[in-house]
């Protein structure tokens, strides 16, 4: 079966519904309530724990583990690294979210020994992010990206995959995946003005992506599992910007939609598409 038909997805969700994955979030302070709720309403069971003392107990529980180093600070990089080490150990994936890699050195250097540590499975990250993974600075402002060049970003995940040597996932207006020797594109079908109004005015987006990666990494490979929370966050943002115009409103939707996304609405309004680079 094709990855890019997206006809496994909806089996990806029903499963996922049915097990209720553990996640388990070591994530920063302004998005905690949000992924927490964007997991519960997807059908994951999160637990929001960045405690060292929480990690023996709790990594060999989890069906995955979301590392996300918003608002980092040194206790925070250790339990990080130690959950990652974990992980190696009793074989749970990890998905990384290197927010504002790239935006200043401790930053980057924290994202960057936690990929050298060899146990993350998924890093997700915007252009800006990436980039600076790749030892390309000036592309992130805050914790946003400054910036956005597809032919770049396509380039960059293919190059970050086999540097990391792990499934990298790239977000932007299309949204880039690699496992280091294939890459797809993941967008909408059609625009939506509706969608361009209010998603760069809500906090934790991109973190809710992360997340969801890590939901569906208790049921598939990476590269799935990579594909399947780009593609069901494109499709859930899409729906509830259909429904609510105002910021507020539309995060509210977002949760609605999480709660009823199937395999069908997916399709209906995304498309992923295997293409060359180089």
């Amino acid at each position: 079966m094709s990855i890019a038909n997206l006809n496994w997805v909806g089996d990806a969700i029903d499963r996922l519904r049915n097990k209720k994955p553990l996640v388990h979030n070591i994530t920063n302070f302004v998005v905690m309530n949000t992924t927490a709720n964007a997991l519960l309403a997807l059908g994951a069971s999160p637990i929001m724990s960045h405690g060292v003392e929480d990690l023996d107990d709790l990594v060999p529980a989890a069906d995955a583990i979301v590392i996300n180093i918003g608002t980092i600070d040194e206790e925070f990089a250790y339990s990080m690294l130690k959950a990652v080490q974990l992980a190696k150990i009793y074989k749970k994936p990890v998905v990384l979210d290197p927010v504002g890699a790239g935006a200043t050195r401790f930053r980057t250097r924290v994202a960057l020994t936690l990929l050298e540590s060899g146990g993350i499975s998924v890093v997700k990250g915007n252009f800006g992010e990436i980039l600076g993974l790749l030892g390309e600075f000036g592309k992130t402002r805050g914790v946003d990206a400054a910036s956005y060049d597809r032919n770049v970003a396509s380039e960059a995940v293919l190059q970050a995959s086999k540097k990391f040597n792990c499934v990298v996932g790239l977000t932007g207006y299309t949204d880039f995946v690699s496992n280091g020797s294939n890459v797809y594109e993941v967008r909408l079908k059609v625009g939506s003005q509706s969608l361009e109004n209010v998603i760069h005015r809500v906090t934790g987006l991109g973190c809710i992506v992360s997340a969801l990666i890590g939901a569906f990494l208790a049921v598939e490979n990476p590269l799935k599992a990579a594909i399947a929370g780009l593609a069901t966050f494109k499709a859930v943002s899409y729906k509830a910007s259909e429904e609510a115009v105002y910021p507020g409103s539309f995060h509210v939707k977002l949760y609605d939609w999480l709660y009823r996304i199937d395999g069908d609405i997916i399709r209906n309004v995304v498309e992923v598409r295997e293409i060359e680079t180089g």
